[in-house]
């Protein structure tokens, strides 16, 4: 299949096909003698596991590894509950950070008058002086 038929297949944009080939996440697809890229079966599974593991939130460069562990007949799974483990400590340390985010904002919206005054300490948090 070509390159507009791959994003049908996989449900992944041509967009994100070509950058995923231009960051080598993927090999990029050379081009027939009629200028068409043609994607097999396999190409198409293999975007469609980037894609989710993209929705799962991993990195490009977590995904490369990934899919090098996918590819690898040889790949123990140790190794991928050790990149899932690294990820979903990312994951909490990130939640740490909205929360952190998500209270100042509460903290400061309740110190908002939210009346006609032009003073406003959610203002003047973002610019540094509450």
């Amino acid at each position: 299949m070509n390159i507009s038929a791959a994003p049908r297949q996989s449900g992944v944009p041509r967009k994100a096909i070509r950058n995923y080939e231009s960051v080598g996440v993927i090999p990029e697809v050379a081009p027939t003698s009629s200028g068409y890229r043609p994607h097999t079966q396999s190409d198409i599974d293999t975007l469609r596991f980037v894609q989710n593991a993209r929705g799962l939130g991993f990195s490009v460069r977590h995904v490369g590894a990934l899919l090098g562990l996918w590819h690898d007949r040889a790949w123990a799974s140790a190794d991928v509950k050790e990149l899932v483990s690294v990820h979903v400590e990312e994951i909490d340390q990130k939640i740490i950070e909205l929360q952190d985010m998500r209270n100042t904002l509460v903290h400061l919206t309740d110190c908002c008058h939210g009346d006609d005054w032009p003073g406003c300490s959610v203002l003047q948090k973002v610019v540094g002086c509450a």
